[in-house]
């Protein structure tokens, strides 16, 4: 299996994928350069995976990779309703793409980044 470096160390890349991946869950869609963006790509269509699945130990492989993140917070009068990025993935995301077979996100090219011209893309899920 090949895979990119990013010019990280290994923790340092997992750790960027797994804030990337948990970022694009919770907002729908972010803006990185293409090589992250290539790589987030693979890493997020695993965790919607998953969800699909929906099993426990299927929860228990995404929620040992994602960030424990708030990703909603919904207020009814006294009540208040936290949803993190876990519970968004399984309830929301999951039954969205079941009938749908890989293919979950889409990657937009932009403008090249000021400062290194680096290429800038915006990855986002597919509706």
């Amino acid at each position: 299996m090949s895979y990119r470096k990013l010019q990280r160390t290994s923790s340092q890349r997992r750790a960027l994928l797994r804030d990337l991946t948990t970022s694009l869950i919770v907002n729908g869609k972010i803006e990185t350069t293409e090589a992250r963006a290539k790589e987030v790509r693979s890493t997020a269509d695993k965790m919607i995976s998953l969800a699909k699945k929906g099993d426990l130990s299927a929860r228990r492989k995404a929620a040992a990779f994602m960030r424990d993140v708030v990703a909603d917070v919904k207020e009814d009068g006294d009540n208040v309703a936290v949803q993190t990025a876990l519970q968004k993935l399984f309830s929301d995301l999951g039954p969205q793409y079941a009938d749908r077979n890989g293919g979950y996100t889409r990657i937009y090219k932009t403008m090249p980044r000021r400062g290194d011209g680096a290429q800038m893309v915006v990855l986002e899920l597919v509706d």
